[in-house]
């Protein structure tokens, strides 16, 4: 993509897609997103006014992020560079930057833009500060986690919905009546259910599918949509529309249960092709980091050390260096030794909360920080446990209802082994 393009005007050529052709060019032509554009919202006063500040935009696909970037910059009429951070980095952004040196409040759009590391970020932060650029981020990941705390502090975040059933139906009613190539064809919406469960409120998918309808039938016949003919029509089509969303999740399922299972090579491999694929390098790390805790556990407690260090060192590094952190955590997790223990006892903690009373807290573990506490027996019977070190059970802490019941059950490998030790003496018949 051409650095310094200009925002789209939209296109009616028939060889774009209809997601385009019929791309809203205003704020009144945007179907959806009405907790956002509403009479007298701040968002449209901001836009109305021209003193828009930094933002990001947070949502899933296809559901307008670009869009409203784009309209944003037209109704304003201020200068407008895009830049995705799949393909760009730092000398890209510095481009633009010296592009707006001359041009105070620039628009600089970056889709995708939790894919920028910390450097590539913090590359922004002094035009952002100084007015030399406004931001417009946009991004599917959470922002809190994936954009820098400075950056995120100087921006206004838009949380972006799904459409729904109802704005599902305007969006394919005003598509057809707009564009220039469905407008001539003789159309009836008369069920729209099926569109709606593959493309779960994403109005590019639902724009996608009704052009795939659309196409497999004559120009000159009548169209009717219902489910049972568009599912047929779009089998093979959707299937290969979502391919880059089934192969997300098999690969990084399959990756996963190599590490769990001990097979460092398989897991490389699922990584090498995640990788290969483009995936984010930062989603990988954090399910390094879940499953260090879930499989691994006290087993071996420096998993979770090392998996979190490879989350924070791929964060600041980045592509194509940080495939080699990614391998080291991941051929390290795949062969450690694995319980599931830690992982247990929380889900077997949270069932039993759920399906039985809140019993009260025991008297001697309650915190008396009042005389009038005090007075009620607040504190009472506590034993300092340092004071007992070595002891078996010298007192009891969960409540009276529920005494001896275990939760946690270490393994009997790794450090568990020494857990399952420590508890032994501890506890004595509990955990032999």
């Amino acid at each position: 993509m051409d650095l310094f393009n200009t925002p789209s005007t939209g296109s009616s050529s028939h060889l774009a897609p209809l997601a385009e052709r019929v791309r809203p060019q205003t704020l009144d032509e945007v179907i959806g997103q009405t907790h956002l554009i509403y009479p007298d919202s701040p968002f449209l006063r901001s836009v109305e006014s021209n003193r828009i500040p930094s933002m990001i935009f947070w949502g899933p696909p296809g559901i307008g992020k670009t869009t409203l970037a784009r309209i944003v910059a037209n109704s304003t009429q201020r200068p407008f560079r895009q830049l995705s951070a799949v393909s760009s980095g730092v000398k890209e952004v510095r481009e633009v930057l010296r592009f707006a040196e001359g041009r105070p409040g620039t628009i600089l759009f970056i889709d995708e833009i939790h894919r920028f590391n910390k450097a590539q970020q913090d590359s922004l932060l002094g035009s952002v500060e100084r007015g030399r650029i406004t931001l417009i981020g946009a991004t599917t990941e959470n922002p809190s986690f994936e954009v820098n705390a400075a950056l995120l502090s100087r921006s206004q975040v838009f949380v972006l919905k799904p459409l729904s059933f109802e704005e599902v139906r305007q969006l394919l009613e005003y598509a057809i009546k707009k564009d220039e190539v469905l407008s001539q064809r003789d159309i009836e919406l008369k069920e729209i259910d099926a569109i709606y469960r593959i493309a779960g409120g994403d109005a590019r998918k639902s724009l996608t599918l009704l052009e795939i309808f659309v196409n497999t039938h004559p120009e000159d016949a009548k169209i009717v949509v219902t489910n049972d003919e568009l599912m047929a029509a779009a089998q093979e089509h959707v299937a290969l529309y979502d391919k880059s969303g089934e192969q997300h999740y098999d690969i990084i399922s399959a990756f996963i249960k190599s590490v769990r299972g001990g097979d460092p090579n398989a897991a490389v491999y699922y990584l090498a092709r995640m990788l290969d694929g483009g995936e984010d390098v930062k989603f990988i790390a954090r399910r390094l980091i879940i499953l260090a805790a879930e499989d691994i556990g006290n087993a071996n407690p420096n998993a979770l050390l090392l998996a979190n260090a490879c989350f924070q060192s791929v964060n600041v590094i980045g592509m194509p260096e940080a495939r080699i952190i990614l391998s080291q955590a991941t051929t390290y997790l795949a062969t450690s030794e694995k319980s599931n223990a830690a992982y247990m006892a929380i889900n077997s903690a949270m069932k039993f909360v759920k399906e039985n009373p809140a019993h009260p807290i025991p008297f001697h573990l309650r915190n008396a920080p009042t005389t009038m506490m005090k007075n009620m027996d607040y504190g009472k019977g506590y034993k300092y446990s340092h004071d007992y070190a070595g002891e078996q059970n010298h007192q009891e802490f969960l409540p009276e209802e529920i005494s001896g019941t275990t939760f946690y059950q270490p393994k009997a490998v790794g450090n568990e082994r020494k857990i399952r030790e420590f508890l032994d003496r501890q506890w004595g018949e509990k955990y032999q």
